[in-house]
């Protein structure tokens, strides 16, 4: 982990002109006698998720030639906003490659920053293969969604940022999808309090990353719908962040579409904040799974906000 650790202190000096601080909050309707339960609003960030902490560390992180020649990558939709957005601060093209049936409020986040837009496959993991064999033919640096060391350490500033505002931390919960949000994060974090647990969550519909961890290898399954599509789609074959998922988390919580439901709605409702599938993701998983929780300041990773009117109109309704 020393590589990773090194990488995020970098970043954490470098990303400052792009990324801000996002608020930790305590909540009052999630906290009880036995837990105090902290809210880190991370769909308050730029572009509305945690991503773009990880797209402008690797864009910052390339060689002014490299930025010049303009920059590839493939997104379920955060990741490619944020690789929009710091691009345009920098001044740097960008071609984002997305897959079939992704978000249209992410797309047009995208569209909006001025970077080029290209559908491709039915998957993100098929989107990203392709997007990488294209920056190698035209020799164009690529920004992979987790699969690379700088954007791992890009989101480990949020667990820089999460000590810093609550150093008595024990345990976190995060949506766990190609590792990259919660091995930079978990590392920091672990570093700094080695005997914090953390407890991964994913939509049972789209669990790749979870399923291969209790398999011991990264497998090559299948995704079902789900409102949690910032964490869906497969795992590339070499993913580095497998290795320091194996490492670092603690447990895993699946949850159910029904659930992500239901706590996106309560959230909506008692905390008037709009958050999107992977966020509540998290809130189910701590619904179910908060008897297990040992921890007396439990912190709950929102990790975005980009859902869709349609996607919310459908959830609130249901």
């Amino acid at each position: 982990m020393q590589i990773l650790q090194q990488a995020i202190l970098k970043a954490e000096m470098q990303v400052r002109q792009l990324v801000k601080e996002t608020p930790l909050e305590l909540s009052h309707f999630l906290s009880t006698g036995e837990h105090q339960v902290y809210l880190k609003l991370e769909q308050l960030q730029h572009t509305g998720s945690f991503k773009l902490r990880g797209a402008s560390n690797k864009l910052l992180s390339l060689s002014q030639a490299e930025r010049d020649m303009g920059v590839v990558t493939a997104s379920t939709g955060n990741h490619g906003a944020a690789v929009a957005y710091a691009a345009h601060h920098l001044g740097v093209k960008a071609l984002v490659f997305v897959p079939e049936g992704a978000s249209p409020t992410k797309l047009e986040a995208i569209r909006q920053w001025g970077a080029a837009l290209r559908l491709h496959g039915d998957d993100g993991v098929v989107a990203e293969r392709f997007a990488r064999a294209y920056a190698l033919e035209h020799q164009l640096p690529f920004i992979s969604p987790y699969n690379d060391l700088d954007v791992m350490a890009g989101q480990g500033t949020l667990g820089v940022e999460l000590y810093k505002q609550l150093p008595e931390i024990d345990t976190l919960l995060l949506s766990l999808g190609g590792g990259g949000l919660l091995s930079g994060v978990a590392c920091a974090l672990k570093t700094a309090r080695p005997d914090i647990k953390i407890i991964a969550c994913s939509p049972q519909n789209s669990a790749v990353m979870m399923d291969s961890l209790e398999a011991g290898e990264i497998l090559d399954l299948p995704s079902l719908a789900t409102l949690s599509d910032g964490t869906a789609g497969g795992v590339e074959e070499d993913a580095i962040t497998f290795a320091y998922c194996q490492q670092l988390i603690d447990e895993r919580v699946k949850v159910s579409e029904e659930e992500i439901a239901e706590a996106l709605k309560t959230f909506i409702s008692s905390h008037q904040l709009l958050i999107e599938g992977a966020a509540a993701t998290v809130l189910a998983a701590y619904k179910k799974h908060r008897a297990n929780i040992a921890g007396k300041k439990v912190v709950l990773l929102l990790c975005g906000a980009n859902i869709s009117l349609e996607t919310l109109e459908q959830v609130l309704r249901s």
